[in-house]
């Protein structure tokens, strides 16, 4: 068995992978059992590695370093995709004050582990170890231990012991905040999902569906296109019922319009007051009973943008409804439907609402492509394009007066906002970043996994020996720096700014920095609010976090 013993406890390829496979296995295996009905979820992963590199069961330090850091920028790069095409709308209705409330958390924290060295006395460069364990800031870590160097031209260890003593429970700390503070609200996805729409932060209001009757003389006798100029508004005419006709018929823009037509319109919410008014008035009649009205060979068909020569093209350039005789009326993107103006740039994956005769929008599916199966295949020459540019950005260093050494956005950073960027605005060069949901999703899991085994892996290693040598104390600090700022925080973003529980925590995820707790706030979010208000934070306190790291060393 000395094959086994080798593979074990030698260092290698082999048992590398083998070592964070187990590790990760049995972390998801554990992610089953509940305490109170709440599970730690990735975080059990983290716990294993520390138990097998305790017992010896270690990575060597390059290859731990490049597991880590490859995984944290698959994760963290999968929610840049995922939110980019909603993050700035975000960031304008809710971003400026959750980035103050994210603020906050960053400097009560701080203030909190100062405080603590002044009522205990423990050295303040062990109390700044702790801090970034604790809130599990690896740049902030570093931009420490740089600054103290450059000042004392020594390195200084206390600084790595704190952190990694502190690690572990700082992660739970984390999520064990955004536990308590879903008892604290009481929280159902129902009436989290009210608050977040009353607060719209993501600006993603869903469409309406109307039927007004027209009985305003002021526009009988005026074409479609010409009452819509004076709505001023973006809205779509999908079809129109004549009173003197037995059957509905496509709402060309050249089509007139008399006393009593009933016409079927798709409007933002608030705007169907204004259209309204200028129409006539609301009349009930459902989708269905337009389809009755309607002669069979009048269709409405949801079409997908699988061809890659559309991406990134205007909606009125393709000219389809004037070539084809048809009304494209929305187009869903990332689960969001928008209103088909001709400004409207199209991205690979769209789903178009298509409405018209049935041979015509067959031959819009062929030019647009229509193909579920080229919709499953992940454009991977985005994807890597993107990690390469956000680790390029993220190494850039930044100089700012008055600080010895230069700021970076690190590994997590630079790849968060290319990414970001990529998915709003890639499709202006044409370069297609539609990832399948299973993809994206598998993604960021694999990348949370690998991330948080090679951080346990590396983390036992004479980690009972501090805690045992007074290192415990680090630990209940490092608590206590990350509980009460986030359940403070997180009331006041409650109570005061009236914001969603899954936009807190992921609110509180991106003002720790913390992968796993957004790991887990995703995996009791019902959509994306929490990964939004990650994103929309995150750049923002990832630099708070490294400027409040150098400021403290300074006044040591």
């Amino acid at each position: 068995m000395d094959w086994f013993s080798n593979l074990l406890f030698n260092f290698g390829v082999a048992h590398s992978i083998l070592l964070v496979a187990v590790t990760i296995a049995l972390g998801l295996v554990l992610n089953r059992i509940k305490i109170c009905g709440v599970s730690l979820g990735v975080t059990w992963i983290l716990f294993v590695g520390i138990f097998a590199s305790h017992f010896g069961l270690l990575l060597d330090a390059t290859t731990s370093h490049f597991i880590k850091e490859f995984g944290l920028i698959l994760f963290i790069y999968s929610i840049g995709i995922q939110v980019g095409p909603s993050f700035f709308s975000s960031f304008r209705k809710g971003g400026v004050s959750l980035n103050l409330l994210a603020t906050g958390i960053v400097l009560l924290g701080s203030a909190t582990a100062y405080c603590i060295h002044v009522v205990t006395g423990e050295d303040i460069l062990a109390m700044i170890g702790v801090l970034y364990g604790a809130v599990t800031n690896t740049p902030g870590l570093g931009a420490a231990q740089q600054t103290y160097s450059d000042i004392h031209n020594v390195a200084q260890p206390l600084f790595a012991q704190g952190y990694a003593v502190a690690y572990p429970l700082g992660v739970v700390g984390i999520i064990l905040s955004i536990i308590l503070l879903k008892y604290i609200f009481r929280s159902e996805s129902s009436n989290e999902e009210k608050i977040f729409d009353k607060n719209n932060l993501n600006n993603a209001t869903s469409l309406q569906l109307l039927t007004l009757e027209v009985t305003n003389e002021a526009i009988c006798g005026k074409t479609i296109q010409q009452a819509l100029c004076y709505a001023g508004r973006e809205v779509i005419a999908s079809r129109i019922l004549s009173k003197n006709s037995a059957n509905a018929v496509l709402a060309d823009d050249d089509i007139e319009l008399h006393q009593n037509d009933k016409i079927y319109l798709l409007a933002k919410p608030e705007d169907v007051e204004a259209v309204t008014a200028l129409f006539g008035r609301k009349i009930d009649m459902s989708q269905e009973q337009w389809e009755k009205e309607s002669p069979k060979e009048l269709v409405c068909e949801r079409l997908v943008i699988t061809n890659s020569k559309w991406n990134g093209k205007r909606l009125g350039d393709l000219g389809l409804s004037k070539t084809f005789h048809i009304n494209i009326t929305r187009v869903r993107r990332a689960g969001v439907d928008l209103i088909a103006t001709p400004d409207l740039i199209l991205q690979f994956g769209d789903r178009l609402t298509v409405v018209g005769a049935i041979d015509n929008v067959e031959k819009v599916k062929s030019l647009l492509g229509d193909s579920i199966k080229t919709l499953n295949e992940p454009q991977l020459v985005s994807s890597f394009i993107g990690i390469a540019l956000g680790v390029l950005l993220g190494m850039i260093p930044i100089t700012f007066p008055g600080m010895p050494v230069p700021v970076k956005l690190g590994l997590a950073g630079g790849p968060l906002i290319v990414s970001i960027l990529i998915a709003r605005f890639g499709t202006r060069v044409h370069l297609v970043t539609y990832m399948p949901s299973s993809a994206i999703h598998f993604m960021r899991q694999i990348g949370i996994c690998l991330f948080m085994a090679a951080v346990g892996l590396g983390a036992g290693d004479g980690f009972v020996d501090i805690v045992a040598g007074g290192g415990y104390k680090w630990i209940l600090y490092g608590f206590i720096i990350t509980f009460f700022p986030c359940v403070i925080m997180g009331i006041v973003a409650r109570y005061v700014c009236h914001r969603s529980y899954f936009t807190i925590a992921g609110m509180i995820s991106g003002a720790m920095t913390d992968p796993p707790a957004l790991a887990y706030s995703n995996s009791i979010c019902t959509n994306d609010q929490a990964a939004v208000a990650y994103s929309t934070v995150y750049p923002l306190t990832m630099f708070l976090r490294v400027l409040v790291a150098q400021v403290l060393v300074l006044f040591v």
